[in-house]
């Protein structure tokens, strides 16, 4: 029998045992049936492969031939990505739907990258550079937003003995380079294991704060560029809100979206509101600079294993260019089932809750891609690359496997609460569990760059939320009025943090988004009124006349005041001086 050819002797969902594949390797691509179905090795057992196949295995049996590719589970990376809507194993779904019509036939087979589009490569370099590997060759305009960067591929070292400008089609030849081993031709086009992270120069410390809009977490759980998140949170608590939110708002130049095992109707969302919604920079459409993967809940249970890891490889090339990435994956929790699934089918021994024993070091070896880094090259160019995973935990049981595994790796965690959900408070970011280990570096970079007191306001704030939260306990069995008067006050002040900073509106196209510099003046506005009333208070003024100063219906409005009128926030506070001094003591 050919080397490169076996046959199946199980099927098990999909999990399908080939036997005869000489020479094969862990994580090899294969070909299954006469269909020709992806598949991949996952484990070698004497002479038999196990093999996960990303399509339906109905209709295979034993005895139908597999056949060997000799090359692992790879993407294509080149001009063409942004604005792709993708599979879990990068089959363009747009071309599949034209071909095919709205279902996936199986087998079905299509360039990730189009062969007809014509790009035009503008060099950079010039005949006789020395040029390493990750060094710029020239540049091709992919999008309105995206200059895409043609750089010499891993492992290729010499000097450019042809370049040129080029217009053609990815697979166009762009520039010859003369290594010790040879001429090797430099397409538009590489191909990149997903198993297997990109090289970088170093790796550099966390130090600029992505911002999201988000006041919850801008303020009180930041995240740097490079950094990694997670979004645990039971059932219609927001999750995938969230991720949207971050998404659209976040100021990364690209952004990768997996959707990885979520309802068909969640990526329809995402798909219809994308090419609608203006990139905030410079109102050209998201999807200029956006990439989707899709693997839905009723796309095959393998193929959302690999869709995390096509989704990261394709963010890393893009870091690689000196961008700033970020990636949301939605959600985690439905890879580690199908992790679990593929699991239980090779009879492998269960770890905690039926996952397996390597559900961390899966979970570790997602995460530890991200990171700010020096990439490869002469020019010293930076990148970076952020991860925000939503995770899904049965009953909204923080305490589970996938869960704690991901806490152990990620340094902000964003705990979803239904019970702030139910009581209409959006995001539903649970402010007394939450936290964030960027806190550090971001309080730093924004006491330099935007005001001296902005750590001072964020703790004094935490400060007050937390001592409602100890309050809320007496006030449930004595009642409000039992409180002494600083007290209810301070009461008082949470709640306007809470209903007017914390809670945001993602509908209204005033609240959806708010700039740092917006959500430190909207919080010490909200301070400055605790500030005028602690003193106003002890002079005898009574607790109800403060409650009813008119002006804290324009505070609870502050939120909505446009970003290029940021001076209506001294004058609220002006008008709140004169308000409370001008009470009967």
């Amino acid at each position: 029998m050919n080397n490169n050819q076996g046959e199946v002797v199980k099927v098990s969902g999909p999990l399908v045992v080939a036997r005869g594949l000489a020479g094969a390797r862990m994580y090899e691509m294969v070909r299954v049936g006469e269909m020709r179905l992806f598949g991949e090795i996952i484990e070698i057992r004497g002479g038999d492969c196990s093999i996960q196949v990303y399509e339906e295995t109905e209709g295979i049996g034993p005895g139908q031939p597999v056949f060997r590719t000799g090359e692992a589970l790879s993407v294509e990376l080149g001009p063409g990505l942004i604005r792709s809507i993708y599979d879990g194993v990068q089959r363009p779904l747009n071309d599949l739907n034209a071909k095919f019509g709205d279902f996936i036939v199986r087998g079905a087979e299509s360039p990730a990258l189009s062969r007809e589009t014509q790009w035009t490569f503008e060099p950079a370099a010039k005949t006789g550079d020395k040029v390493a590997s990750g060094d710029l060759l020239g540049t091709v305009q992919e999008s309105k937003l995206v200059v895409h960067k043609i750089m010499v591929p891993a492992g290729v070292e010499g000097k450019i003995t042809r370049i040129g400008p080029v217009t053609g089609n990815v697979d166009t030849r762009v520039a010859v380079i003369e290594t010790a081993n040879g001429p090797v031709d430099v397409t538009m086009v590489q191909r990149w294991p997903v198993r297997v992270g990109r090289p970088v120069k170093r790796k550099l410390p966390p130090t600029v704060p992505m911002t999201t809009g988000q006041r919850v977490i801008d303020m009180f759980f930041p995240m740097t560029q490079g950094g990694t998140a997670c979004v645990p949170g039971p059932f219609g608590s927001g999750k995938t809100v969230v991720q949207h939110q971050l998404a659209k708002w976040a100021n990364a130049q690209i952004i990768v979206y997996v959707g990885c095992g979520e309802r068909g109707n969640e990526m329809t969302d995402v798909l219809m509101e994308f090419p609608e919604l203006k990139d905030p920079d410079s109102g050209e459409p998201l999807m200029e600079r956006t990439v989707l993967i899709a693997n839905t809940s009723n796309m095959p249970v393998a193929a959302r294993e690999a869709s995390v890891f096509t989704g990261i490889t394709i963010a890393e090339y893009f870091r690689d260019m000196g961008y700033s990435v970020a990636l949301m994956a939605d959600s985690t929790s439905r890879w580690a089932e199908a992790m679990r699934e593929m699991s239980g089918r090779l009879e492998e021994m269960p770890g905690e809750e039926g996952y397996p024993a390597y559900l961390g070091s899966r979970i570790a070896s997602f995460y530890e891609r991200a990171g700010n880094v020096l990439c490869l090259g002469s020019d010293d160019r930076a990148g970076s690359l952020s991860l925000i995973g939503a995770v899904s935990p049965p009953g909204g049981d923080f305490s589970e496997p996938v869960v704690q595994a991901t806490l152990r790796v990620v340094k902000v965690f964003w705990g979803l609460d239904d019970k702030l959900a139910f009581a209409r408070h959006f995001p539903a970011i649970n402010w007394l569990t939450s936290y964030s280990l960027y806190q550090e570096a971001v309080d730093k970079y924004a006491n330099e760059h935007l005001d001296k007191g902005w750590q001072e306001t964020r703790q004094r704030a935490m400060g007050i939320l937390q001592r409602e939260a100890d309050l809320d306990e007496l006030v449930r069995l004595v009642g409000m009025d039992a409180l002494p008067v600083d007290d209810r006050l301070l009461m008082q002040a949470a709640k306007m943090i809470r209903e007017d900073f914390l809670h945001q509106n993602a509908f209204d196209d005033r609240d959806t988004y708010t700039s740092l510099p917006k959500q430190f003046r909207l919080l010490n506005l909200i301070l400055h009124f605790y500030d005028e009333a602690r003193p106003a208070l002890a002079q005898g003024v009574s607790l109800s006349a403060l409650q009813g100063l008119d002006v804290l219906e324009d505070v609870a409005r502050a939120k909505l005041i446009p970003e290029d009128n940021l001076n209506e926030f001294d004058r609220l506070k002006e008008r709140i001086t004169q308000a409370v001094a001008a009470l009967p003591r």
